[in-house]
């Protein structure tokens, strides 16, 4: 029982540490490299997009080498959250919605930007931006929003309408 304790500290201890190996450093100044590597903004109208881009194909084969495992096959959950599906279920009182990727996001710069910022949760921040786009081009695929052969980059994924982008009421930027 202790070994078994000790095996999984030890185990989560070292996947903290490989997750946080980019963070800035509690108690030392930030430098200026370690603000620029997180100060990244993607708006809704794609500015802040990097150069890159990718195909629903090489997001396939990616999704299944890095996000398979935690959001499962095709992005249908478990043990973390479903991508794809949920659509029609955020108007039904007597079901709870399924929220995912095509049926509440208003954004696709929010995918790209969430992705880029965060996933691999073991290891964020470790896809180039050219792998970004084309698992976003993956999961926008399996939502049935883009088709199998477009190309997302800087100028087509600000372009593509999510189902639910009316569902949000942004605050114009005087207010934030």
């Amino acid at each position: 029982m202790f070994s078994r304790k000790l095996a999984s500290g030890l185990a989560l201890a070292f996947l903290s540490t490989a997750a946080c190996a980019q963070a800035p450093k509690f108690g030392a100044p930030a430098s200026e490299a370690d603000i620029a590597a997180w100060n990244t903004e993607i708006s809704p109208d794609g500015a802040g997009l990097p150069a890159g881009g990718g195909t629903v194909a090489d997001g396939g084969k990616i999704y299944a080498a890095k996000c398979q495992a935690c959001h499962g096959e095709k992005g249908a959950g478990r043990p973390n959250d479903i991508l794809a599906g949920g659509f029609g279920t955020l108007q039904t009182p007597d079901k709870p919605a399924v929220k995912t990727v095509g049926s509440f996001w208003p954004y696709a710069t929010t995918l790209f930007d969430y992705v880029r910022r965060a996933m691999p949760w073991n290891a964020p921040k470790s896809l180039s931006d050219s792998e970004v786009y084309a698992v976003s081009a993956y999961i926008l695929n399996l939502n049935n929003i883009i088709a199998a052969d477009d190309v997302m980059d800087a100028r087509m994924l600000p372009k593509v309408a999510m189902p639910n982008r009316e569902g949000f009421t942004p605050f114009p930027r005087s207010q934030r």
